[in-house]
């Protein structure tokens, strides 16, 4: 067993080296990215010390490390965000990018560095619904989301009627207006990652709750004007971060160790 477990070290760590020597040099170019930091914990901004910090910061952080580029973080509203890569305002843009094909008429995207699921976070009181088929029952109950992300699309068709004109969906710029709407009583449930949902109840103190079941799941991707020649250099580095480890122990130190607002 002993001799097992030292081999498959040597191994991890002849993988991670062989990763690291193959990787492009970009050589110090400045690389522009764009998030929205209002999607803890992927990117959000730390209540105590007003930093942007997250889940994506420190990948992107170790690509740029292991690529040899500069990032330059810039901030803007999630409807205006993929246009603006499109346009090339912006080298990457990442904020929980689901990759639907739709999208990839706009922009490319990197491969997958994450999959998440779909989950229901009501108050912590909430007793009149428990599920999406007692929420799409209960008729006075207010959805709320961002137009055009993947909890709009799941509240319309997997939650609600189909009908994207619904008036039960409220829409809000960004994803922590609606979280605010829904503390405060103004809607009743929001649809959000289990990941993003879960830092939110982490840091309610039982104001918080996810219910019902997963509602689908989805891939997260960095996004790029079309043809950029960054994405298949940020895909051998999301490629070495997935050999060596690096997002599993991200996904710990967020996911699991962080707690939001201690």
């Amino acid at each position: 067993m002993v001799l097992r477990s030292i081999f498959a070290g040597l191994l991890a760590l002849f993988s991670t080296a062989a990763y690291s020597q193959s990787l492009p040099d970009l050589g110090g170019r400045t690389i522009s990215v764009v998030t929205e930091n209002a999607y803890p914990p992927l990117q959000f901004v730390d209540p105590k010390t007003g930093s942007a910090i997250g889940w994506e910061y420190d990948a992107m952080n170790e690509i740029a490390k292991r690529l040899n580029f500069k990032p330059d973080y810039q901030n803007i509203s999630w409807d205006a965000m993929i246009q603006a890569v499109s346009d090339g305002q912006y080298d990457i843009g990442m904020t929980g990018i689901t990759i639907k094909d739709d999208r990839k008429e706009k922009v490319d995207f990197s491969d997958p560095y994450m999959r998440s699921e779909q989950f229901m976070l009501v108050r912590g009181d909430e007793t009149r619904f428990n599920d999406a088929k007692t929420f799409a029952a209960f008729q006075d109950g207010l959805v709320g989301a961002q137009a055009g992300t993947t909890p709009f699309y799941t509240a319309v068709y997997s939650v609600l009627d189909g009908n994207e004109q619904n008036p039960r969906i409220k829409l809000f710029e960004t994803f922590g207006a609606s979280v605010q709407a829904l503390k405060t009583g103004d809607v009743d449930m929001v649809l959000t990652d289990g990941t993003a949902g879960q830092g939110y109840v982490d840091a309610s103190d039982g104001g918080l709750k996810l219910v019902g079941g997963p509602l689908g799941s989805e891939d997260f991707g960095f996004i790029f004007k079309r043809g950029s020649d960054l994405v298949g250099q940020i895909n051998q580095a999301i490629a070495a971060l997935k050999a060596d480890g690096t997002l599993d122990r991200l996904n710990r130190k967020w996911f699991l160790d962080y707690k939001i607002g201690e």
